[in-house]
């Protein structure tokens, strides 16, 4: 968008939400750190709804949902969690990268299929290859039988 407002987050080319639908949430980290850890709230939590992101298409959002797993609750948000630092402000980045990196994978729709049929040379080396299966299990049959 040309005329992104300052009120936008972008996410993707053409594809924008409002900060304000955007919700974050700010808790304690696990794992090492020190004091650090014990005293602030560095872990970065972030909900968005798939409905209120703008400039993607009906199916880019169903594929989104797919792609989403079980990051997406039954209220048809995403919602995603970074701690991977020290610092709140790096964790909420990298929970919003995560998010960007959703949406531009979900913008690319699958190649489709085309079905192509066997050639004939293909359809002649499977049948060969099927009848001299066939002979050699007809040669195992036949030595036992003898007397």
């Amino acid at each position: 968008m040309a005329d992104e407002t300052p009120n936008t987050i972008r996410l993707a080319p053409r594809v924008t939400v409002a900060e304000a639908d955007v919700r974050w949430q700010f808790s304690r980290s696990s794992g090492p750190g020190g004091q650090n850890v014990n005293k602030l709230n560095t872990a970065a939590e972030l909900w968005v709804a798939v409905e209120s992101l703008l400039g993607m298409s009906g199916a880019a959002k169903t594929r989104l949902r797919g792609l989403a797993g079980s990051q997406l609750t039954a209220d048809d948000e995403i919602h995603l969690r970074d701690e991977s630092t020290r610092s709140q402000g790096a964790n909420k980045d990298a929970a919003l990268e995560k998010l960007r990196d959703l949406v531009r994978r979900a913008l690319v729709a699958p190649k489709p299929r085309k079905p192509t049929k066997p050639s004939r040379a293909s359809k002649r080396r499977r049948l060969e290859a099927k009848k001299r299966v066939g002979e050699k299990k007809a040669l195992r049959s036949r030595v036992g039988r003898d007397g």
